[in-house]
């Protein structure tokens, strides 16, 4: 395949498996994913000296790949990801500390959810309300693992 316009062949490489706690996954295997929305946190989150004086609301939305046929088979809480775990694991992660940038919060949120919670891959949106008068909100959203 020609994708560089060049008529050179480009290959390119990507992760088959991504090797959890349990058995690996591969991307095709699923397409679960567990969501979460409007995350309010109220934290000290910013640059300047009077926002480091001031609690800020910042806005979480994630996207969590998990494989929810176990959970769905049997009925059972145990095989879930469990958002409310996430959703207060996370409150506690981003209040710790005083931050400055809602991009050191997302690369936070996905490093603990895949490392704690075993989440093979997230799309993390931090958004951060007031932060600019002429607009409703500013953010940033990444998206990290397989």
């Amino acid at each position: 395949m020609n994708i560089s316009g060049t008529g050179r062949i480009i290959a390119v490489l990507l992760p088959i498996a991504y090797l959890t706690s349990g058995p690996a996954v591969a991307k095709g295997d699923f397409m679960d994913r567990v969501l979460i929305r409007e995350l309010q946190i109220e934290t000290v989150i910013g640059i300047y000296e009077w926002e480091k004086q001031v609690h800020q609301t910042l806005l979480i939305d994630l996207d969590m790949a998990w494989d929810n046929r176990a959970a769905a088979d049997s009925d059972d809480y145990s095989q879930a990801l469990c958002y409310e775990t996430v959703s207060k694991r996370l409150t506690t992660l981003i209040t710790e500390k005083p931050i400055e940038l809602i991009e050191t919060v997302a690369e936070m949120i996905a490093h603990c959810l895949m490392s704690e919670f075993a989440v093979p891959w997230v799309k993390v949106r931090v958004m951060k309300p007031g932060a600019v008068p002429a607009a409703k909100a500013v953010g940033v959203e990444i998206e990290r693992g397989i």
